[in-house]
């Protein structure tokens, strides 16, 4: 990214706060250009960028951002479904950082990691933590008390809603996570199109665990609709399970109108033009 870049050269040939202040900088420019590459479906642009970021943060000593990389990297891992490492990065960032928004976050991922291991007692311990932590951050607001913003998704200023519906789905209890999802998606706000479709995505999925067909098929109409506009490759990673969890319902003319609605928005990722080397192959609060 030609901004984290400039900002590097910048930092090298400055002395003392202006080298800090533009190193930092970088380091959210990299971590920013990694999640826009996840978001992409390039998860090895997404870690090199990751990985240049904790570098960057690291040089001058910000270890929420070095703490945050690492989230970042549980979440690459979560979405692979590698569960150890999800819980093992989390604990990683938590030893590394002292904000409590930061904590609460890697609590939040530990607490994912666990829930693809079903380790339920687990899991619900990571999540207090994190509601705690979460809410003692939410003290200070969207800014730190240098005024930067806080690291995460702004729009989701407490994702702890959505990641226990994200639990509760991953540990079998899909009538729970309906119910919390559901909850959860009417505090984001309307302008929010890719947190709102990646919450309605996982929401759909579990209504459509919970056999709820009408109600699944809806949300699904508005995922679908938003997709085009976003074009996340994580959001369509949760449709291609919501098509696959429909499938058992073919019959229900609300679902046959889902799942090809599903397949058109996923059958234009393999027709967009290539955008060039890393950015053709490439994301949460």
């Amino acid at each position: 990214m030609t901004a984290a870049n400039a900002l590097r050269t910048i930092a090298a040939s400055t002395h003392s706060t202006e080298r800090d202040t533009a190193l930092r900088l970088a380091g959210r420019f990299a971590e920013y250009a990694g999640w826009m590459s996840q978001e992409a479906g390039d998860n090895s642009a997404a870690l090199w960028w990751t990985g240049q970021a904790a570098a960057l943060a690291a040089a001058c000593d910000d270890h929420d951002l070095v703490a945050y990389s690492l989230i970042r990297r549980a979440e690459i891992a979560l979405y692979a479904e590698d569960s150890h490492g999800t819980i093992e990065l989390a604990r990683r960032a938590a030893r590394q950082s002292g904000n409590p928004r930061v904590l609460g976050l890697a609590a939040q991922r530990e607490a994912q990691g666990y829930a693809l291991q079903g380790h339920d007692a687990a899991c619900r311990g990571a999540l207090d933590r994190a509601t705690s932590l979460m809410s003692t951050a939410a003290a200070g607001g969207l800014s730190e008390p240098d005024g930067t913003p806080v690291l995460g998704s702004l729009h989701m200023g407490d994702p702890t809603g959505f990641v226990s519906g994200w639990c509760l789905l991953d540990l079998g209890r899909s009538r729970e996570a309906a119910q919390t999802l559901t909850a959860g998606l009417d505090t984001v706000p309307e302008t929010a199109l890719r947190a709102r479709a990646r919450h309605g995505a996982r929401l759909a999925l579990a209504l459509a665990d919970s056999g709820e067909l009408n109600q699944a098929c809806a949300v699904v109409e508005h995922v679908t609709a938003s997709l085009p506009l976003v074009d996340s490759a994580t959001i369509r990673s949760e449709l291609r399970r919501v098509g696959r969890a429909l499938r058992r319902w073919h019959h229900v003319p609300c679902v046959r109108s889902a799942t090809a609605g599903i397949a058109a928005v996923l059958q234009t990722e393999g027709l967009r033009p290539d955008d060039g080397p890393g950015t053709r192959g490439r994301a949460v609060p």
